[in-house]
């Protein structure tokens, strides 16, 4: 097969909000009956609505593996477009690699874990699992991020603010159409839901700001992780009762978590996180962070373990389920519009 026939077949995403998926509110009322994970996923769901139904809570959402391309990007749309998600903390790879990349018009497509990987790099495909893109495209996203930063104000940035820019930048180009506007980043722009991303550079825009900094040596954007855990932290210290609905664990688990901690070192004392959901597929048993259960953060005063639940599954399994659940309930529709991020740049979009 040419290059044109293996990316013909794009990923879609799936939508929570379609009237047919409101019958998983009663099925996750007969797994809440059931066993093992099933049991699991339903009590985490009932979490998540606790959450959602809380008035007080800031709820953060965070995403780590590889969820945009598999197809969840309308699950986090969906979240922060109705209320329901305040916070994203993520991995680079589905802000930028993932979910720009597709806000710029570019898609993923469907593929085989079995492809011929020499073949693949000959044809300028790179693969996902199961998943292709182009790499020629996937270019034009690093360029788009090296542009973002020769336009800027030389000086370090927050992840969140760099986002910002992003979301700017996808402000003034109307041409991309419904790309733009299933974006994570542009929905989040407008709601003002800050992002953060804390290891900013491991990703397509560690490419965009090698290029941007080796061509401007004395002078360059730059990303101060520091001021990410700061913003974090802040954010806490403002709106002290929240929840974490986290999607893989790794980097965006950990700040998230510690945040709880940085705020005693800024000799505030905030409460834990008051709710914790996690789906992960990692094993606690190697002491990787992944894995590592809520009930182990109350160790290290993170999270409250009354409302805590951990789902061992696959997350475009588990994902859909939780959201959709908590969709179909509409405890969302009580709930106001945080903005959030206003806190840190009153003056960013006004839209809503």
């Amino acid at each position: 097969m040419n290059k044109k026939q293996l990316l013909q077949n794009p990923i879609e995403h799936i939508d929570i909000t379609k009237p047919a998926y409101a019958g998983v509110v009663d099925m996750m009322a007969d797994m809440s009956n059931m066993a093992f994970q099933s049991r699991n996923i339903a009590r985490g769901a009932r979490i998540f609505s606790q959450m959602i139904g809380d008035q007080d809570c800031t709820i953060y959402l965070t995403l780590a593996g590889s969820l945009v391309s598999a197809g969840l990007k309308k699950v986090v749309v969906d979240l922060v477009e109705n209320n329901m998600v305040d916070v994203i903390v993520s991995t680079g790879a589905n802000i930028v690699d993932q979910d720009f990349f597709e806000a710029l018009g570019y898609r993923h497509y469907k593929g085989s874990p079995d492809a011929d990987d020499n073949l693949l790099r000959e044809m300028g495909i790179n693969r996902i699992y199961d998943t292709y893109i182009d790499e020629a495209e996937l270019k034009v996203c690093d360029r788009t991020i090296t542009d973002i930063c020769d336009c800027l104000e030389k000086r370090p940035y927050s992840s969140r603010e760099f986002i910002v820019e992003m979301g700017k930048y996808l402000q003034v180009r109307e041409d991309l159409g419904d790309s733009r506007e299933e974006s994570i980043v542009y929905t989040c722009y407008k709601k003002q839901v800050p992002i953060f991303v804390p290891a900013f550079s491991d990703c397509s825009a560690g490419f965009g700001f090698v290029k941007h900094q080796a061509d401007n040596p004395e002078a360059h954007v730059s990303i101060d992780s520091v001021k990410d855990f700061l913003e974090l932290t802040q954010i806490k210290m403002q709106d002290v009762q929240s929840g974490i609905l986290m999607i893989g664990g790794g980097v965006p688990k950990n700040f998230v978590q510690d945040i709880v901690v940085a705020a005693e070192v800024l000799d505030t004392e905030v409460p834990m996180h008051k709710y914790a959901v996690q789906i992960t597929v990692a094993d606690e048993r190697d002491g990787a962070l992944s894995g590592s259960t809520l009930r182990e953060a109350s160790s290290w005063g993170k999270v409250d373990t009354m409302h805590e639940q951990m789902i061992f599954s696959e997350a475009t399994i588990a994902f859909p389920l939780v959201a959709a659940c908590a969709y179909h309930q509409g405890d969302y529709a009580q709930r106001q519009e945080r903005r959030i991020g206003s806190m840190f740049d009153p003056v960013t979009s006004s839209m809503g």
